[in-house]
Order: structure tokens, then sequence, then C-alpha cells
């Protein structure tokens, strides 16, 4: 019986500090034996969002300690290790830095090979920790900083059918939350605060609704939040801002996602497996309606478990252990990149004088 790689994951490109060790059975399941996350809540809850410095200084107190924890708790030793899997991008670069350089010094000292690893594709693969998931997919990836839809063609192959040309969901139910007093991260407190609202108490904005393809816009949508926010007189009224910015957003998802089934089976009309991965895959209300979404028109959903909807080390090491599989290793000078999209070929859409 020949062993089964051992992959270590380590992730910092924001602000968690996460490591994971991962391999898998006979079968090729993947197995989880550790996955450690450890938030930055704290540390930038004061100032509303993550700052750069803060977050890289948190990653360098706390990388040896997370990665030593996440090896005690799958009950291995440093030397069962065969690869280490590092995401090099994208990111904050001083962020990543830290992972990264970890990475690649405890692959050096244990003389094992190294991976650097997408984020993202982190993300996309996410649900092969939990689920039978077969290439090619379409794949909704929306997160705090990425939303996105893409065809995935295979390990490395994805082509980008849509994107957002301004704000990220993420970003916009975050920055929705601060409009409404909430601490930061206050994007999931979103759902909460919407179940006691009126979702039709304000009409607001769906940008680029009925042009664009699947491609997404949620500035204005922010826009419009921030001038109904300032006529906030009680709670009541909170509750109603955020239950109508949830079901304009799920309006919005909910006809940007058939478009994207249209572009996706073009080319795959007998593959039709929908994924849907990043931190916003966690919201209940989202997941539901795209699950009633895919039941209509024939797809199969398949979801990461929610505690691997946000970033974390698992799906480092997922992409790390298809890419040993394969040999696909990297040499220790690979360096960080702060963008790094999964398709390369994509045209850049964002800023002032897109054109859709």
């Amino acid at each position: 019986m020949s062993k089964k790689p051992i992959i270590l994951g380590i992730e910092s490109s924001c602000d968690e500090t996460a490591a994971s060790i991962i391999t898998e059975n006979e079968q090729g399941i993947p197995i989880i034996l550790s996955n450690i996350v450890s938030s930055q809540v704290e540390v930038h809850k004061e100032f509303g969002g993550v700052v750069p410095e803060l977050a890289a200084r948190a990653h360098v107190e706390k990388i040896d300690w997370i990665v030593q924890k996440a090896i005690d708790d799958s009950g291995l030793k440093a030397d069962d290790i065969d690869a280490v899997a590092s995401t090099a991008g994208p990111g904050l670069i001083v962020c990543l830095s830290v992972g990264l350089s970890f990475g690649k010094s405890f692959a050096s000292a244990m003389n094992i090979p190294f991976i650097s690893v997408n984020h993202l594709e982190g993300h996309a693969l996410s649900p092969k920790l939990n689920s039978k998931l077969d290439y090619p997919y379409l794949l909704l990836l929306i997160s705090g900083g990425h939303s996105q839809y893409l065809s995935v063609e295979g390990l490395g192959s994805y082509k980008r059918l849509g994107t957002t040309i301004d704000d990220a969901l993420g970003e916009a139910f975050d920055k929705t939350a601060k409009l409404l007093g909430i601490e930061f991260p206050g994007g999931p407190q979103i759902e909460v605060l919407a179940e006691k609202g009126d979702p039709n108490k304000y009409q607001l904005p769906k940008p680029i609704f009925n042009k664009g393809g699947c491609n997404l816009s949620f500035a204005g949508l922010k826009t419009a939040i921030l001038k109904v926010s300032k006529n906030i007189k009680n709670e009541q009224d909170k509750f109603d801002i955020a239950a109508s910015f949830q079901k304009t957003i799920l309006e919005i998802m909910y006809k940007k996602t058939k478009n994207a089934f249209y572009e996706y089976e073009k080319n795959n009309v007998n593959k039709k497996t929908f994924v849907v991965a990043g931190g916003v895959a966690a919201n209940k209300k989202i997941r539901s309606m795209l699950i009633n979404l895919c039941e209509e028109n024939n797809y199969k959903s398949i979801f990461p478990p929610i505690n691997l909807c946000g970033d974390n080390a698992a799906m480092i090491a997922m992409v790390g252990l298809e890419k040993f599989k394969l040999k696909q290793f990297n040499d220790l000078d690979y360096p960080a990149k702060p963008r790094w999209p999964l398709d390369e070929n994509a045209a850049f859409l964002k800023g002032a004088g897109v054109k859709l």
C-alpha cells in the first residue's frame, strides 16, 4: 500500500493566519487532519476595516504557533509532511509575504517540495474537501474582494464569464453594515438584521441589471444605501434597510446567475454543475436562492461547508494536494502576487470608462 501524500497548507493573504494538514484515503477522497484559523477581528475592529501593516504584524506574531498547532492537532510530526503549499496571491503583499516566506523556509528546512497557490483557486477547489467534484463546472466566487463567474475546465484552467466592474459582493455587505453602525466585520450581520425588516420598504437600484451579461456592479447600490442611511431614526429603519438591501442582492444574483448559466452552456451543455465558494457563500438566503435556481435549471449545486467558505488553509492544502500528485512544484524564489487572476487572459474590468 503506497503512502498517501500529507500536505501542509498555509494562508495569510489578508487578516486570517491559517494552517492546515490534509491527506487522502485509498479512494482519493481528501481528509482534513487539522485546520487552524486565527482571526484578527479584534485587531482591526476599531478601524472599521483591515489595516495591512497591523495584519502583517499579527501574522508574524502568530504563524509559528499556528503551524505548530496544525501539526500537533493532526497527530503527526513535521517529518511526516511531504510538501508545503502557501498562498502566493492575490492579496495584501505585506500579508502574503509572511505565509509565503514561512512556507518556503519550512520546505527548505525539511527538504520537501514547495507549492505556490492562488488563493482564488483554493476557493474554487474548496468543495472538493466535502464533495465529489469533477471538471468541468461553473463557479461563482463571492467574497470580500472578489465576485466572478468562471468556467472551471481543470486544475489551473479557468475561463472567466463575468466579474464585478467595481466592488465585490462581500465588500458591499461590509460597507452597508458599516453605514448601519455595525462593527467590522459586519457583512454576516446584515442577514440577521434583515430577518426583522421589511424587504419592500426601500426601492434600491440594481446597476447593469439588464446589460453586461453576467458582469456585476454594486457601487451604485452602495451609494444608494449611503443616502437612505442618513435618515435612520430608529432600529426598525436599520432592519428595513438591511432587508431591502438583501432582497436587492438576491434579485441581482438570481438574474446574473441565470445569465451565467446561459454563457456556460455554450460550451458545457451536458455538465451542469454549479459551485458556489467564498465567504459570502455562507449567507443562508443567498444559498437558498441559488439552490432553488439550480433546481429550476437542472443544475447540481455544490457548496463548501460553512466553516470552509471564508479564508482557510485547508483549501490551500487541497490545491497543494492536487498539484503534488501532478508534481507541479515551485522554486523557492516564487514571488508574492498582489494581483493574480485565475483567467490570465480575461480583460481587466474595473475603473471609470468600462465598456460592457
